[in-house]
């Protein structure tokens, strides 16, 4: 069986910035062990599957590990293969997903996707986790993942992980944010996910479905700015609307080309 596959670059204006993700366009849904497969050969932290139905798209995400319950960045590459690459008529598009039905509208060449808020309450830090950071947070919040707030930017920057003491712990789904306010941005973050084959994920959307309510209500505007500031990368436009956030960036085509599968 052939199958189509486009690698794009995810919240950037420029190729080998961004967070990759592999985007396959499906006719019927392949046996999950599959989809796994080719998640695990593609190597990236998202591969997105996408069936097109017409007035909606059916959207899966796996990474090479796990299908995820969500995923920005693997969202807006479906976004932007769909507008930019196969022609997609409509300006709104409706994702049929396991968090729900997530609309993206695109303008100007930007995807504005609307996800779910998850305004993090404070918590906790595991021992294992704290035991791997080189910094300790000032403060401890949990969602989905945890999220972990430093006093700089400086800080976030100078994050540390070890690794071996790191992968102890099992997130599933989740994973750990650092995050402080932003020299040149509203907030700045870095993203890492225990037991993961990739540590550090580049750029992560749905982390932000936890950092938008947290730094509307922290910094009091409901736009906002931020910088996810891994090696890579990336800029997200943001913005509070109470029970949904609006994640919004760029995308950029890297490749384009074929796969076999038997």
């Amino acid at each position: 069986m052939k199958l189509e596959l486009y690698q794009i670059d995810a919240f950037t204006e420029s190729v080998f910035h961004g967070n990759p993700a592999c985007v396959v366009p499906l006719k019927t849904w392949l046996p999950d062990e599959i989809l796994l497969k080719i998640a695990r050969e593609n190597a990236v932290a998202e591969t997105a599957f996408f069936i097109d139905n017409g007035d909606r798209v059916h959207l899966r995400w796996f990474t090479p590990e796990i299908e995820m319950d969500l995923c920005g960045h693997a969202t807006l590459a479906t976004a932007h293969c769909l507008n930019s690459i196969l022609n997609y008529q409509r300006d709104r598009i409706i994702f049929e997903t396991k968090s729900g039905d997530l609309t993206v509208d695109v303008k100007d060449g930007v995807y504005y996707m609307d996800f779910p808020s998850r305004m993090p309450e404070a918590s906790t830090l595991p021992e294992i986790i704290s035991r791997s950071l080189n910094i300790q947070p000032k403060e401890v919040f949990k969602a989905r993942d945890y999220v972990l707030v430093y006093d700089s930017e400086e800080d976030v920057k100078n994050i540390n992980i070890e690794r071996s003491i790191f992968d102890l712990i099992n997130l599933d789904p989740g994973g750990v944010i650092v995050t402080s306010a932003g020299t040149d941005s509203d907030f700045v973050s870095r993203y890492f996910t225990p037991q993961s084959s990739i540590l550090e994920d580049p750029v992560t959307g749905s982390a932000h479905c936890s950092l938008i309510p947290f730094w509307s209500s922290r910094l009091g505007k409901d736009k906002l700015f931020a910088r996810q500031i891994s090696e890579r990368g990336g800029q997200l436009y943001c913005e509070n609307k109470n029970e949904r956030v609006i994640v919004a960036g760029k995308a950029q085509t890297y490749s384009a080309g074929h796969f076999w599968i038997e």
